[in-house]
Parts: structure tokens; C-alpha cells; sequence
């Protein structure tokens, strides 16, 4: 998928690539950390590839917070009218015990190494966490893993040269 995803990007026109790595970097999974990489491989310059790939995945990142937030509102009312809730899943409660554990911070900046900021975010949110205080956290997350593995591209690169 990475090189179909690379193919794509190297398919644009050269002044339309980082368009290619922003598509790219909003895919759950892909993040800001592949997505950089995919427009290194590309052969997107590094600022661009960095910077494309973070706000892809932050814009991402925001519409499933903004949906999670709407969704958490609209249990809470359920809950307020008296209305039985099903028992969360597995891997919810296992996020759930990671967010009181280590809180917004840690579960942003670490959580990418287990579910996509995505996922973790509308958790946090939908768990009670302030939305811009997960918003923030998310999006230093997010540019941190992108210029970690903007590094690990450029020093992969570099070897292969």
C-alpha cells in the first residue's frame, strides 16, 4: 500500500506533490510519520513533505475529535434520560486504562505507536477529555513523529546513496 500510496504522489504533477503526501497522511495508519516518509521517497523536498503530511493528518485528526465530541454529547443526553448504554469493547477499555494511566499527554505522545492519532484522539474525547487539550497534544504528537521520521528518511536515503 505504501508504494501504491508513493506511486500516486510521484504521479502528480511536481508542483502538486505535497498534495499527494497531505492525501496520504490523512489515511489512519499512514499518519503524519509514513506520510512524510512516502513524500521523501517521492522525492517532495523535506520541509514540504513534513509540513504536507502534518496538516493532512491534523485536519484528519480534527473531524474525528469534532465527531466524537457531537457523539459524546449526544450519550450523555441518552444517559441523562435514564437509557441503558452496552458495555464498552475490549480495546476501549484497554485505551481507557492507557488515557488514566498517562493522561492526554502521554496518550498522544505514545498512543501513535498503537492506534492511529485518529482513534486515539475521538477516545480521549469521547471519554471525557477537554477536546482542545487533546487537540493540542494531538498536533504535537503529530509533528513530532513526522520530523523523527523525516530523519529516519533522510538518514535511509542517505545510506542507500
Amino acid at each position: 500500500m505504501s508504494q501504491a500510496l508513493v506511486d500516486f504522489t510521484q504521479s502528480l504533477p511536481t508542483w502538486l506533490q505535497w498534495a499527494g503526501v497531505m492525501l496520504a497522511a490523512a489515511i489512519p495508519f499512514i499518519e503524519s510519520y509514513f506520510g512524510t516518509l512516502i513524500g521523501v521517497v517521492a522525492g517532495v523536498p523535506l520541509p514540504i513533505a513534513v509540513a504536507a503530511a502534518v496538516i493532512g493528518n491534523t485536519l484528519s485528526m480534527l473531524a474525528f475529535v469534532f465527531v466524537a465530541a457531537t457523539a459524546r454529547q449526544k450519550v450523555l443526553a441518552r444517559r441523562a434520560q435514564g437509557e441503558e448504554l452496552p458495555e464498552p469493547s475490549a480495546r476501549r477499555q484497554k485505551v481507557k486504562r492507557m488515557f488514566d494511566r498517562f493522561g492526554v499527554p502521554g496518550v498522544s505522545l505514545l498512543g501513535q505507536t498503537v492506534l492511529p492519532s485518529q482513534i486515539t484522539s475521538g477516545m480521549m474525547v469521547s471519554f471525557g477529555a477537554n477536546r482542545n487539550a487533546v487537540i493540542f497534544w494531538q498536533i504535537v504528537s503529530i509533528i513530532m513523529w513526522a520530523l523523527i521520521f523525516a530523519g529516519i528518511g533522510q538518514a535511509g536515503i542517505a545510506l542507500l546513496r
